[in-house]
């Protein structure tokens, strides 16, 4: 499979004895010795002889094959209550991990399949691949550095057209989840505003992507009114002048269109707070304020890659740096939205619903004319969230419409089984409490006084005020024209210094929404 936007090139092997490997990665669910197929079962039966740690801590062993190395990285036990297909993708990062340390640079891996989970062997690929990911940072130093492993190859006991379509879809996730990776965890001049623009442009030449840039001061100022309050103190600096960015796909026959995505995603590029400065070393990774963002183009990638023949794809995103300075929006200024709300400014630290909040008006727009049209925003967009969920989850939160067909659920149910993993928040008014104006004149209010870690419904809230901004509190379930949106909060899940960026929620909305192609690339032969 060829494609420069993957950490290493995919290869289907069907020979375990091919000359061409130097080592191979086991990982597998079940005792060693058990259900593992030959000459792997043997070797694991007698090596669990003489060590009774081996199930849970692996081993690298020796093996009559040509590759000579096996490296085994089991799950360990499975507590079938409450584990979940992810033991299966941290294996696999374990396993290719403790393969490059043994000096493997042409691994095999084997796919086994295990009954308990419903996409296997995929998470498990996914999982070898995240391994191999190097940033691009690191790429920059020169050819040596651009991949940890020349091609990953594949050997699997299932049949060859389930393995054809694992391997087919495993790329086009991880395409995604790399571009994804390089947009949100590069740093803040590599992935500054006009050089995601490029990034984007050169990802997308010659495809049925189409690229719309916005930059121009006047049009920001007069159409994206909160985006251009953030903007305003980087504008003066051309390398970090800010940038909305819209990325479409449609069919080759768009009279087949049975439903619309539409993505918004927060790229603030770095995050000092604004006025309301970051302190107490609060800075440090604040390059990863653009995941929501880089979530949203690698979606566009995945799609990209797998043309789904039924599905338009929107992806709008805010691209920016929230800089502090003379120059810089305050707290208490007055801004007035898109959609002709009065916004009054309480923390300039609250900048990513400001970022969205129009392009979200946008958005909804051309939702009104759109064929079935779900509606998302994605961001890193509170501490709140890491509070409420844990390391590693996304939240979804549906609007009234969104929520009578249990939008979020059915994310959370699609991100389960390829290991994207969710938790369901309820918006309540609250939420819209909160955000209601306070004083004569203003409609809405940005924020509380606090923190969102320090504020009862602190992730909550954000959602609800990006509702009252955009106009979508006037298309709910009694409105004249109801729309779906779900705001998706992924600072928990999106990945912290010094850990790499995940491109989460990327295959939980592939399988949400491309659900057909997942099917058919997963299907077996008949």
């Amino acid at each position: 499979m060829a494609n420069r936007y993957l950490p290493s090139q995919l290869k289907i092997e069907t020979n375990v004895c091919s000359p061409d490997y130097d080592g191979i990665v086991l990982v597998s669910g079940t005792p060693p010795g058990s259900e593992e197929p030959e000459p792997f079962k043997s070797v694991l039966f007698c090596a669990a002889q003489i060590d009774s740690g081996l199930f849970e801590l692996g081993a690298v062993l020796p093996i009559n094959l040509p590759a000579k190395r096996l490296i085994y990285s089991p799950t360990g036990s499975i507590n079938p209550d409450y584990d979940d297909v992810r033991v299966f993708k941290e294996a696999a990062v374990k396993g290719i991990k403790r393969a490059l340390q043994a000096g493997v640079r042409n691994p095999l891996l084997v796919l086994l399949p295990d009954s308990r989970f419903e996409n296997t062997e995929l998470v498990t690929l996914l999982g070898a691949l995240e391994a191999l990911y190097v940033p691009l940072e690191v790429r920059e130093i020169g050819s040596e550095r651009t991949h940890k492993a020349a091609q990953l190859a594949v050997w699997s006991p299932i049949c060859s057209k389930k393995l054809q379509g694992v391997v087919k879809l495993a790329g086009a996730l991880e395409s995604g989840r790399y571009v994804a990776r390089d947009i949100g965890g590069s740093d803040p001049e590599r992935m500054a505003p006009p050089r995601v623009e490029e990034y984007v442009r050169e990802l997308f030449a010659n495809t049925r992507i189409n690229v719309q840039v916005i930059s121009d001061l006047p049009t920001l100022e007069k159409e994206y009114p909160l985006f251009a309050a953030v903007n305003r103190g980087a504008s003066v600096i051309p390398r970090h002048a800010g940038r909305i960015i819209f990325l479409t796909y449609e069919p080759q026959d768009p009279s087949c269109v049975l439903e619309t995505v539409m993505l918004v995603g927060k790229g603030v590029t770095f995050d000092t707070g604004g006025n309301d400065i970051k302190v107490s070393h609060g800075m440090v990774g604040m390059s990863r304020d653009k995941c929501g963002a880089a979530a949203s183009v690698g979606f566009m990638q995945t799609v990209n890659l797998l043309q789904p023949p039924t599905v338009k794809v929107v992806a709008a995103i805010g691209v920016v740096r929230n800089s502090c300075g003379e120059n810089a929006y305050v707290a208490d200024e007055v801004v007035t939205a898109r959609s002709g709300a009065r916004v009054r400014v309480n923390n300039t630290d609250a900048e990513g619903r400001f970022v969205m909040a129009d392009i979200l008006y946008h958005v909804k727009e051309m939702a009104m004319v759109s064929v079935n049209p779900h509606i998302f925003t994605i961001a890193t967009l509170t501490g709140h969230a890491m509070r409420t969920a844990g390391d590693g989850f996304s939240i979804a939160m549906d609007n009234s419409v969104a929520r009578s067909v249990s939008n979020a659920y059915k994310l959370q149910a699609c991100g389960d089984v390829v290991g994207d993993m969710f938790e369901v928040s309820i918006i309540r008014r609250e939420d819209f409490d909160l955000h209601k104006g306070k004083m004569e004149g203003d409609d809405i209010i940005q924020s509380g006084q606090k923190s969102s870690a320090a504020t009862n419904r602190g992730h909550q809230g954000p959602c609800a005020f990006l509702i009252m901004a955009s106009g979508l509190d006037k298309h709910g379930k009694t409105s004249e024209k109801p729309l779906e949106y779900c705001h998706l909060d992924i600072a928990a899940s999106a990945g912290n210094l010094p850990d790499p960026a995940t491109g989460a929620p990327i295959a939980a909305l592939s399988k949400r929404f491309l659900a057909k192609e997942f099917e058919k690339n997963l299907a077996e032969a008949k």
